[in-house]
Order: C-alpha cells, then sequence, then structure tokens
C-alpha cells in the first residue's frame, strides 16, 4: 500500500534466527483512512523487545487555529558583547558621535527621547552585531551537524540506558516507574492558540484572541466604580533640587543584569556601559522629565501573560509580569530615593511591604520564630491572611496623591511622581 525499503515493513525481528515478519498493524476506520498519508518502521524507538515502532501520518480535517502575529518586529542584539572592553569602547564611541549632533538648547521630552532610544539602540547593534544574520544561521547550521553526528551514537545507548532503568523501576519501585510513564505521556505542554472567551466559547482567530486579551487585562487592571478624590495641587515652587549625575550614576550601577527591555528594546547592559558622555545625556533625560513630564515609552508598560497551572487556554490561570522601560526605570528609581526619606519616618515599625531589608524570608522567620514560641509555651496563635487581589491590581492613584502629600511629599516632586502615571497605558505581547 506504501512502498518503502524492507527494512521499514518488517514490524518483527529474531537475530538468532534471522527471521522477519509483518504481525504489528495499525487499524483505522473506513471514514479515516483516505485521510491516512504513510505508515511505516521507525527503528530504533525499541525498549528490550524485538518488535519495531510502527507509526502514521493522518491529515485531519479540522481548521487549525491562526497563528499569533507579532505587531512589532524585536531587533536581538548580542548584549552580551558589551563585556568586552574594547566593543563596550566602540558602543561608547558610536554614542559620543550622536551625542555631539544634539543641539545645545532643551526641545521637548519626546523628540529627546526618540534621539537618544534610537541612537543607543543603533549604537549597540553597530558595535555588538545583530542575533539571527546569515552568518550566525549558518554557523548554527554546521555545529548542528556536528552536534548530530554525536547525538546518533548516543542516542541507541541512552535509550538502552533508560528502558534498563525503567525495567529496574518496574520490578523495585513501581511508584517512581508509573510517574515516568504519566509524564511521558503527558508530553511537552505547549502554548494554546486558543483560548476561551468571556462567555466559555472557544475563540480561534487571531482577531478574537487578542481582542479578549485586551478585555481581559482592561477589566483586571483598570478601576471601576473610582471614589471622586480631590487631588491635591502641585505647588508651583521654584525647581531648586535637579537630578544630578552622580545620582543617575548610582541607580544606573545598581541595574540588574540580563532583565527583559521594555517597549523601548534598551537592555539594563546598554546602560550599565555607557560612559560620562552617555550618562551625562541620560541626566539630561531626567532632568527634561523632572521640569516638564515623562516621555510616552517611560509610562508604557509590555504586559507577558505567563501561565501558572490548569487549562492554558483560561485567560485567569496566568499571572502577568509588566516589562518596563529601562531609563524609566532609572528616573523612578532616582524619585522613590528623594521620596523615601520623606516618608520613612511616617510608616509604621511593623509595615514591611516594599521596604529595605524586610523582604518575604524575613516575615517567614518571624513567623516560624513565633509558632516555635507558641509550641513551647501552649499558647494560641491567631494569624489573619488577606488576598489584596493580585497585589494591588486597582489602586486609587487618587487616593496615593493625598497620602504623599500628607507625608511631605509636594512641589515639584510629587509633580514629578505623578507625572510617572498620567499618561500610563499597557500592551498586552502574547505568541513570544
Amino acid at each position: 500500500m506504501f512502498k518503502h525499503k524492507g527494512a521499514h515493513q518488517y514490524t518483527w525481528y529474531q537475530d538468532t534466527l534471522g527471521r522477519r515478519s509483518m504481525i504489528d498493524l495499525v487499524i483505522v476506520s473506513s471514514d479515516l483512512r483516505p485521510h491516512v498519508l504513510d505508515t511505516r518502521v521507525k527503528r530504533g524507538a525499541e525498549l528490550s523487545t524485538d518488535h519495531h515502532l510502527v507509526v502514521s501520518w493522518i491529515r485531519l480535517r479540522r481548521r487549525m487555529p491562526d497563528r499569533l502575529g507579532r505587531p512589532k518586529h524585536i531587533v536581538r542584539v548580542c548584549w552580551e558583547r558589551l563585556a568586552d572592553p574594547s566593543v563596550r569602547g566602540v558602543f561608547n564611541s558610536h554614542l559620543r558621535e550622536s551625542f555631539n549632533q544634539i543641539p545645545r538648547e532643551v526641545r521637548d521630552i519626546e523628540s529627546e527621547w526618540t534621539m537618544f532610544s534610537s541612537s543607543i539602540v543603533d549604537a549597540a547593534i553597530r558595535s555588538c552585531g545583530r542575533k539571527g544574520t546569515p552568518e550566525a544561521a549558518e554557523a548554527y547550521r554546521q555545529a548542528k551537524r556536528t552536534t548530530a553526528v554525536v547525538v546518533s551514537g548516543a542516542k541507541t545507548r541512552v535509550w538502552e540506558e533508560f528502558g534498563e532503568a525503567m525495567e529496574k523501576a518496574y520490578r523495585k519501585t513501581p511508584g517512581k516507574f508509573w510517574q515516568t510513564i504519566w509524564r511521558l505521556r503527558r508530553g511537552k505542554q505547549l502554548s494554546a492558540n486558543t483560548v476561551y472567551g468571556g462567555g466559555g466559547e472557544l475563540l480561534v482567530s487571531t482577531r478574537d484572541i487578542v481582542g479578549w486579551w485586551k478585555e481581559y487585562f482592561e477589566d483586571l487592571l483598570n478601576p471601576t466604580d473610582t471614589p471622586s478624590v480631590e487631588e491635591p495641587e502641585a505647588e508651583d515652587s521654584e525647581v531648586d533640587s535637579f537630578i544630578t549625575q552622580a545620582e543617575v550614576t548610582e541607580v544606573v550601577q545598581q541595574l540588574l543584569g540580563g532583565k527583559a527591555p521594555g517597549v523601548d528594546e534598551i537592555c539594563p547592559e546598554y546602560l550599565k556601559s555607557l560612559d560620562v558622555v552617555g550618562l551625562s545625556w541620560l541626566t539630561r533625560l531626567c532632568n527634561i522629565a523632572w521640569l516638564w513630564t515623562v516621555p510616552l515609552d517611560w509610562a508604557t508598560g509590555v504586559v507577558v501573560p505567563l501561565f501558572k497551572k490548569g487549562d492554558r487556554r483560561v485567560c485567569s490561570n496566568y499571572r502577568r509580569i509588566t516589562l518596563l522601560s529601562l531609563p524609566g526605570k532609572v528616573y523612578s528609581r532616582v524619585l522613590e530615593k528623594r521620596v523615601r526619606p520623606l516618608v520613612e519616618p511616617w510608616i509604621q515599625e511593623e509595615q514591611c511591604g516594599f521596604r529595605p531589608s524586610r523582604g518575604t524570608l524575613d516575615q517567614l522567620y518571624t513567623l516560624h520564630r513565633v509558632l516555635e514560641g507558641s509550641w513551647e509555651f501552649a499558647q494560641p496563635v491567631h494569624m489573619c491572611f488577606v488576598d489584596l487581589e493580585k497585589a494591588f491590581d486597582r489602586v486609587l492613584r487618587g487616593i496615593l496623591w493625598e497620602v504623599l502629600w500628607e507625608y511631605g511629599v509636594r512641589g515639584p516632586l510629587l509633580r514629578a511622581v505623578r507625572s510617572l502615571y498620567n499618561r500610563s497605558r499597557s500592551l498586552v505581547r502574547i505568541a513570544s
């Protein structure tokens, strides 16, 4: 029926007598028979048996869901090369050329930010190179061919060792054996290209899936029935404390490497590699934002859904992380360092959330000590755990400005903090 070599037709063999036969079959119903594309033997998959694996390929008639497109092309840069001092020098040289071309007079924040972001990304591409080039693809194919030669020899040996280990586990530890079988049967968990809508219907088209993710996060993150709060007006006092380059340098040095970039595609390694000229440019941007407002990219977050557990087609089974602009984080951190000395005296000693040296592990240790003391002296312990709806998803910002005003955060500092949220928006990134 399907023409193959003899080695791909015999499903049973006996080496001692040299016998071969076709005794294993694949049975399908008559309505599926026209859709069977091929059937053949796959040698090398057997484990302690004299039978070969029989595989059939069937074409399904159902319509596959659309693949989610990428609305924006993401430039992948080999930023790891910035660890090389010579590459870092070339990077700063390109950035210095761009800095010398900007006018000395201060323009609007969006123009200044566009010039800085495009210059730093272009300098990184020119100095570090891009991933996915034809040269890199050819090197990958060559490495893949070399690896295939090594893997082909080790594959049979690994399968034999796995089969022996499974036989041993079946005789001595059946629980571990069936746990392995269940894991293999479960297979690799792939990302779902379909989701359930609000009414429980299965969405398969790209437009419907993207639209539902947008609606889901709008309902999750945007507050409803917001009470009317009179927000305090920022004082029009003189700006007597511009952001210094020392403040920016300190925050940049504290950035963690290897973190995902925000909507501007600026990695932390770009900022950590800046020299004096680059840091002065970033300080100039922060001072323009301090005087007026932040650029739109700094107020834009990229929401990435990460699967937790359960059905992958249910949006509520995902937790979210928001990727923010790294230069915007530097500016926010500078403001936070100015706000903290003002609000710290007002915070109670028991308050541990979002405070330095008071992490979750510290609270677990404290609770552990309390429980040990209760067991030792036979005293009851009363605990109250409050779920604050996915860690403050809906925050009433007007109340926050009121509290900051009462704590002494006023004038240009309060206006700068509020500017981070005046035009805040989020974009949802799905399909990688």
